[in-house]
């Protein structure tokens, strides 16, 4: 079973919600034959490299029902699908300027059953909507980010973290913090999932 993984760090997920994770490998490996959203090479480290990996954003943050998020640049759906479906009465936005690539994730999206994604190709900043929290899998340096959808966020907030973005990334990020030179948290991957792989891998949370 592909989605034990996800089990043993979520163990509260539902039959159903286990059944959608344990979907996405045969899913993701029919679309990918057609359009490639993830290297042919990296396809059977799809549960830990991308799925996982996109829930390490649920481990910072327990979204409450009504939340609205957007994932920019979310490629082949990481990681709103995985969180969508881990939070089915959250509204996710995925977004991603390239059109091949938001079909892949309508189609997953549809195959699950996910009522509560919207697919968009788009670019984040001509969207006419803000967010509670903008998710994001290491498009491109912070500070460009940053600027991308500062105003997307909203000013209502109900979580005990104020609204803001919550980007996945790894290595070494001292430099580019630096030029970012905003109020920001990390929180370690590494010490939350025990799998080599999470090491390096980081959530930048920059709270608006």
């Amino acid at each position: 079973m592909k989605a034990q993984i996800i089990q043993h760090y979520f163990p509260e997920i539902s039959s159903k919600q286990l059944e959608q994770f344990e979907k996405l490998y045969p899913l993701y490996q029919e679309w990918n034959e057609k359009i490639n959203v993830i290297s042919r090479k990296d396809i059977d480290n799809l549960m830990l490299h991308h799925v996982l990996h996109s829930l390490g954003i649920a481990k910072i943050i327990n979204f409450r029902p009504g939340t609205e998020i957007l994932d920019v640049g979310t490629g082949g759906g990481f990681p709103g699908i995985p969180l969508a479906i881990l939070f089915p009465q959250c509204s996710f936005t995925l977004v991603d300027s390239i059109g091949k690539k938001i079909k892949v994730v309508e189609g997953i999206a549809s195959a699950l059953g996910l009522e509560n994604v919207t697919a968009l190709h788009s670019r984040a900043e001509d969207l006419d909507q803000d967010f509670e929290f903008v998710v994001s899998r290491a498009v491109t340096r912070l500070s460009p980010f940053y600027y991308w959808v500062k105003n997307k966020i909203s000013p209502n907030h109900f979580h005990t973290q104020r609204n803001g973005i919550l980007y996945l990334k790894g290595g070494d990020l001292q430099d580019e913090l630096a030029e970012f030179g905003k109020k920001h948290k990390i929180f370690e991957l590494g010490e939350i999932f025990h799998e080599e792989f999470f090491e390096t891998k980081k959530v930048v949370y920059v709270p608006m």
